[in-house]
C-alpha cells in the first residue's frame, strides 16, 4: 500500500513538473559532475575572500586573493560564480560634475594634478570630511601618500579647525621622517590658508599646494578616499556616539585600508604591501 501511494505521488510530481519518471530517476541518481564539484569548494574560498573585504571586492580582486593562496582558476569564472551566488560589490557614488576654478590666492598648484611619483614622500594630499553622528558631526583630515596611497596621517574632532589638520600633518611627519621637502597639496578651505598652516609648514619643510576653488579634480586622491570610506564602511549609517565612529573609522585606516585592501594603481597590491615590495622594510 505505501509502495503504491509512493508511486502514485511520484507520478503526479512528474506531471506537475512536466518530465518522465526515468528522467527524474536519472536526476536523482547522478551526481555533482566534477566541474560541479570543483566550483561548489572554489566558491566556498570565493565567499571568503568577499566576506574578509567586509563586501566591497569585485571579480577582479577576489581572483587576485585565490591566486595569492595559489588557487589556480580564470577570474571570468571567479565573476560567473559570484553572480551566481549575487555576490555583488558596493558600487560607487555619482561623480561630482566638473567646475572650473579659479587660481588659489594663497598658494600655487604644485601638483598640476600629477598623481603618480617615484618615491615616497615626494607628495602627499590632504583634506577634510565630516561625519554623522548623534552626538554631532565628527570631522576627520587624513595626509596621504601618492607614492602609495598610504593614509601617513589622520586626525579627527568634534570641531573643523586647523588644528585639526596640524595633527594630521604631525602624525605624517613622525611617520615618514621626509628628508626632503615634501609638497602638501589641498583645497582653498580656510583651515590650509591659516598663518597657523603656512608657518607650520615651513618650519617643518612642507610646500603648499591649491586646487582651483570648486575642482575637486585638482584634489582627486584624497576625494577618492573619502568616498571609498563612506560606501565601504560608514555606508550611509549614523553613528551613535563620536567615540564609535572614531574606532570604526580607525579600523578602516589602519586596519584595513592600508593593510589589507587591493588598489587598482597599485597592481592590485595595499600600500602597505606595496611599500614592502618596493624596499622590503
Amino acid at each position: 500500500m505505501a509502495e503504491h501511494q509512493s508511486t502514485f505521488h511520484l507520478s503526479s510530481m512528474c506531471r506537475v513538473l512536466q518530465v518522465q519518471r526515468s528522467g527524474y530517476y536519472a536526476w536523482r541518481n547522478c551526481p555533482q559532475s566534477h566541474r560541479q564539484q570543483a566550483d561548489t569548494a572554489l566558491l566556498v574560498h570565493i565567499k571568503q575572500s568577499f566576506e574578509d573585504s567586509h563586501g566591497i571586492y569585485g571579480s577582479p580582486r577576489v581572483h587576485r586573493d585565490l591566486r595569492e593562496v595559489g588557487m589556480h582558476c580564470g577570474q571570468k569564472r571567479v565573476a560567473r560564480l559570484m553572480h551566481q551566488a549575487n555576490l555583488r560589490s558596493v558600487r560607487g557614488y555619482k561623480r561630482p560634475r566638473y567646475k572650473a576654478g579659479k587660481p588659489a590666492s594663497t598658494a600655487p598648484n604644485l601638483l598640476q594634478r600629477q598623481f603618480t611619483f617615484d618615491h615616497p614622500d615626494q607628495a602627499w594630499v590632504t583634506d577634510i570630511t565630516y561625519i554623522r553622528t548623534y552626538e554631532g558631526w565628527l570631522y576627520l583630515a587624513v595626509v596621504i601618500d601618492l607614492y602609495s596611497r598610504m593614509v601617513v596621517g589622520w586626525s579627527m574632532k568634534s570641531t573643523m579647525t586647523t588644528e585639526l589638520v596640524l595633527d594630521a600633518l604631525m602624525m605624517a611627519c613622525w611617520r615618514r621622517h621626509p628628508n626632503n621637502p615634501v609638497i602638501i597639496h589641498s583645497d582653498q578651505g580656510s583651515q590650509f590658508g591659516s598663518d597657523d598652516f603656512n608657518r607650520w609648514c615651513k618650519d617643518n619643510d612642507l610646500r603648499p599646494s591649491m586646487s582651483r576653488r570648486g575642482n575637486c579634480w585638482d584634489n582627486a586622491v584624497a576625494e577618492s578616499f573619502f568616498s571609498s570610506l563612506k560606501k565601504e564602511r560608514i555606508k550611509r549609517q549614523i553613528y551613535a556616539s563620536r567615540q564609535e565612529a572614531k574606532s570604526d573609522i580607525f579600523d578602516y585606516i589602519e586596519g584595513f585600508y592600508n593593510r589589507v585592501r587591493r588598489h587598482s594603481h597599485l597592481d592590485q597590491l595595499s600600500p602597505f604591501a606595496f611599500e614592502q615590495l618596493q624596499f622590503g622594510s
